[in-house]
């Protein structure tokens, strides 16, 4: 589908609308002062906000711990802890979230309202990357960082009361990209604990070839414009562009874990999700591909306004229980 204003459903029209038009400056017409500034926004977790984001599970444990990074930086870490699991418990998995963001803003906190849902509804512990962002940070070092993290969260399951050995990864646009390159780096490593990788609406292709980008050049949330700058405020310059550090559909996918790849019909970044999907199933991965209609960018963000989120957060959660208990000790149900 092409973008037009009407192919949207009307509330998700409305928001969108608000949000380009109101509440944001594109980020290609932001300086660095102001794309600093607006990586610490926060939407409020209480109405009129939360009919748009959808609620904080206020029964699930939000705690703090850091990653140490191979050029030693401490990587914060936000963790969030299930209803119902005693401290005793260890036998729960791990979702990695990986936040999006364009590769430079975006924080963990705004995306309390998913993870928070992920950890009740999966009954997993679930790990936020607060990963190094551009352009103060080019890749690939949000890349590392998401690997370390993971890496550091394999070795440490005692202190996570957790089983990490069942790992999933779940990542949102530039953090589905993050979380691609990382299953590959560590299938490289040769142990990777990661069972199972969901990936939301992924940025996978750097050259900007996908035809979809032209399409919805004009769509809502992303534009053809902010991928672009996106893109140049992340790389460095002069980049090869299909390195798969940057764009994971270059990459060797041979032996990566299975896939839930979701993508927004009304999206720049649409056929970026569809062909990454394809190129896994073509290397014999194991792959769901989902395509949701008259959504725009960055739906799983603004589930009150989405009449299709009820369906895609059921898929989301449905597929990481089955990858993350079918890997190891039986699933007792979600809590709550």
């Amino acid at each position: 589908m092409r973008y037009s204003p009407f192919a949207l459903y009307p509330r998700t029209a409305l928001i969108s609308a608000v949000l380009d038009h109101g509440l944001r400056k594109p980020i290609e017409r932001q300086s660095l002062e102001e794309i600093q500034a607006d990586r610490g926004t926060v939407t409020p977790d209480r109405p009129p906000f939360s009919w748009v984001t959808g609620r904080v599970d206020r029964s699930v444990g939000i705690t703090y711990g850091t990653a140490q990074t191979r050029d030693g930086y401490e990587l914060p870490l936000r963790i969030y802890r299930p209803r119902g699991v005693r401290d005793t418990d260890v036998d729960v998995p791990v979702v990695v979230f990986v936040h999006g963001g364009g590769f430079v803003r975006g924080n963990v906190v705004m995306y309390d309202p998913l993870c928070t849902l992920l950890a009740a509804r999966v009954r997993a512990v679930v790990v936020s990357v607060d990963y190094r962002l551009a352009p103060e940070h080019r890749g690939p070092t949000a890349a590392f960082d998401v690997t370390d993290a993971i890496a550091w969260v394999a070795d440490h399951g005692a202190e996570l009361r957790a089983d990490t050995r069942r790992i999933a990864l779940c990542g949102d646009s530039a953090g589905g990209n993050l979380s691609a390159v990382a299953a590959q780096l560590l299938r490289d490593r040769g142990d990777s604990p990661v069972v199972h990788q969901a990936l939301l609406y992924p940025a996978t292709d750097m050259t900007l070839a996908s035809p979809s980008i032209a399409a919805n050049a004009d769509a809502p949330l992303l534009t053809r414009a902010s991928i672009v700058a996106f893109r140049e405020l992340y790389a460095p310059t002069g980049s090869d562009w299909r390195d798969p550090l940057l764009s994971p559909l270059f990459g060797d996918l041979a032996g990566l874990p299975p896939a839930l790849v979701q993508t927004a019909d009304l999206d720049p970044l649409r056929d970026d999700g569809v062909r990454y999907a394809e190129a896994l199933e073509a290397a014999g991965v194991p792959v769901r591909l989902t395509n949701y209609v008259r959504v725009p960018h960055g739906f799983v963000s603004i589930p009150g306004m989405v009449p299709t989120s009820a369906q895609h957060r059921a898929e989301l959660v449905g597929e990481l229980r089955r990858h993350l208990y079918a890997a190891g000790a039986p699933e007792r149900g979600p809590a709550g």
